[in-house]
Protein backbone atom coordinates (compact mmCIF):
# COMPACT_ATOMS: atom_id res chain seq x y z
CA UNK A 1 0.00 0.00 0.00
CA UNK A 2 1.58 3.39 -1.08
CA UNK A 3 0.15 6.34 0.41
CA UNK A 4 0.01 9.42 -1.88
CA UNK A 5 -1.82 12.04 -0.02
CA UNK A 6 -3.45 12.00 3.52
CA UNK A 7 -5.39 14.70 5.49
CA UNK A 8 -3.54 15.19 9.11
CA UNK A 9 -5.88 17.65 10.05
CA UNK A 10 -8.94 14.92 10.16
CA UNK A 11 -8.45 13.38 13.14
CA UNK A 12 -7.64 16.84 15.35
CA UNK A 13 -10.78 18.64 13.59
CA UNK A 14 -13.42 15.48 13.90
CA UNK A 15 -13.66 12.59 16.12
CA UNK A 16 -13.70 9.83 13.38
CA UNK A 17 -16.00 6.91 14.54
CA UNK A 18 -16.42 4.63 11.34
CA UNK A 19 -13.90 4.51 8.12
CA UNK A 20 -14.72 3.44 4.83
CA UNK A 21 -12.62 2.46 1.47
CA UNK A 22 -13.82 3.60 -1.42
CA UNK A 23 -12.50 3.66 -5.25
CA UNK A 24 -12.14 6.70 -7.30
CA UNK A 25 -13.23 7.69 -10.88
CA UNK A 26 -10.19 8.93 -12.52
CA UNK A 27 -8.68 9.61 -16.09
CA UNK A 28 -5.66 7.63 -17.14
CA UNK A 29 -3.47 10.49 -17.06
CA UNK A 30 -4.35 11.23 -13.43
CA UNK A 31 -3.73 8.26 -12.20
CA UNK A 32 -0.11 8.61 -14.24
CA UNK A 33 0.26 12.00 -11.93
CA UNK A 34 -0.96 10.49 -9.03
CA UNK A 35 2.26 7.52 -9.57
CA UNK A 36 4.62 10.68 -8.58
CA UNK A 37 2.97 11.82 -5.71
CA UNK A 38 1.39 15.24 -7.49
CA UNK A 39 -1.78 15.09 -4.79
CA UNK A 40 -3.77 16.49 -2.28
CA UNK A 41 -6.56 16.07 0.08
CA UNK A 42 -5.90 19.34 2.34
CA UNK A 43 -9.39 20.69 2.45
CA UNK A 44 -11.06 18.44 0.38
CA UNK A 45 -14.91 17.51 1.50
CA UNK A 46 -17.43 14.76 0.41
CA UNK A 47 -20.63 15.36 -0.96
CA UNK A 48 -23.66 13.46 -2.14
CA UNK A 49 -25.42 14.07 -5.13
CA UNK A 50 -27.85 12.21 -7.16
CA UNK A 51 -27.57 9.24 -4.78
CA UNK A 52 -23.74 9.12 -5.67
CA UNK A 53 -20.49 10.35 -2.89
CA UNK A 54 -18.06 12.96 -4.80
CA UNK A 55 -14.78 14.13 -3.80
CA UNK A 56 -14.10 17.52 -4.08
CA UNK A 57 -11.99 20.51 -3.63
CA UNK A 58 -9.10 17.84 -4.08
CA UNK A 59 -6.10 19.08 -6.37
CA UNK A 60 -4.54 16.21 -8.86
CA UNK A 61 -1.76 18.29 -10.70
CA UNK A 62 -2.06 18.03 -14.80
CA UNK A 63 0.44 15.33 -16.23
CA UNK A 64 3.52 16.72 -17.82
CA UNK A 65 3.22 14.73 -20.43
CA UNK A 66 -0.27 14.76 -21.12
CA UNK A 67 -2.55 16.44 -24.08
CA UNK A 68 -5.67 17.32 -22.56
CA UNK A 69 -5.79 20.96 -23.27
CA UNK A 70 -8.52 21.89 -20.79
CA UNK A 71 -7.36 20.14 -17.48
CA UNK A 72 -9.19 20.73 -14.20
CA UNK A 73 -7.48 19.87 -11.21
CA UNK A 74 -9.70 20.58 -8.88
CA UNK A 75 -12.63 18.77 -10.79
CA UNK A 76 -15.22 16.81 -8.42
CA UNK A 77 -14.73 12.85 -8.85
CA UNK A 78 -17.01 9.91 -8.24
CA UNK A 79 -16.46 8.06 -5.49
CA UNK A 80 -17.46 4.08 -5.68
CA UNK A 81 -19.19 2.46 -2.53
CA UNK A 82 -21.39 -0.55 -1.86
CA UNK A 83 -24.93 0.60 -1.87
CA UNK A 84 -24.74 -0.86 1.63
CA UNK A 85 -22.29 1.33 2.28
CA UNK A 86 -23.69 4.21 0.79
CA UNK A 87 -27.39 3.67 2.77
CA UNK A 88 -25.27 3.66 5.91
CA UNK A 89 -23.25 6.59 4.95
CA UNK A 90 -26.08 8.39 3.86
CA UNK A 91 -28.13 7.77 7.32
CA UNK A 92 -25.45 9.10 9.37
CA UNK A 93 -25.50 12.09 7.72
CA UNK A 94 -29.32 12.52 7.52
CA UNK A 95 -29.43 12.03 11.67
CA UNK A 96 -27.45 15.48 12.41
CA UNK A 97 -23.71 16.67 13.44
CA UNK A 98 -22.17 13.83 11.60
CA UNK A 99 -20.31 14.65 7.74
CA UNK A 100 -17.73 12.45 5.65
CA UNK A 101 -14.39 13.26 5.49
CA UNK A 102 -11.38 11.67 3.15
CA UNK A 103 -8.41 10.73 5.46
CA UNK A 104 -6.36 9.06 2.78
CA UNK A 105 -5.48 8.95 -0.80
CA UNK A 106 -3.24 5.84 -1.53
CA UNK A 107 -2.92 2.77 -4.00
CA UNK A 108 -3.90 -0.77 -3.08
CA UNK A 109 -1.54 -3.58 -3.82
CA UNK A 110 -3.33 -4.23 -6.92
CA UNK A 111 -2.44 -0.66 -8.36
CA UNK A 112 -6.11 0.87 -7.81
CA UNK A 113 -6.39 4.28 -6.29
CA UNK A 114 -8.14 3.75 -2.79
CA UNK A 115 -9.70 7.10 -0.58
CA UNK A 116 -10.43 6.13 3.32
CA UNK A 117 -12.99 8.07 4.30
CA UNK A 118 -14.75 8.81 7.79
CA UNK A 119 -17.77 9.21 9.12
CA UNK A 120 -17.01 12.07 11.56
CA UNK A 121 -18.74 14.61 14.19
CA UNK A 122 -16.66 18.29 14.63
CA UNK A 123 -14.94 18.66 17.63
CA UNK A 124 -15.85 21.89 19.69
CA UNK A 125 -12.25 23.77 19.95
CA UNK A 126 -11.59 26.34 22.14
CA UNK A 127 -10.23 29.03 21.04
CA UNK A 128 -8.12 31.27 23.55
CA UNK A 129 -8.52 35.22 23.44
Amino acid sequence: MKIIAANSRANYSYSISNKIEAGIVLTGSEVKSLRTNTGSIRGSYIIEQNGELWLSNSFIKKYQNSNDTNYDPNRNRKLLVTKKEFNKISGSIKQGGFTIIPISLYFSNKGIAKLTCGIAKGKKILVRK
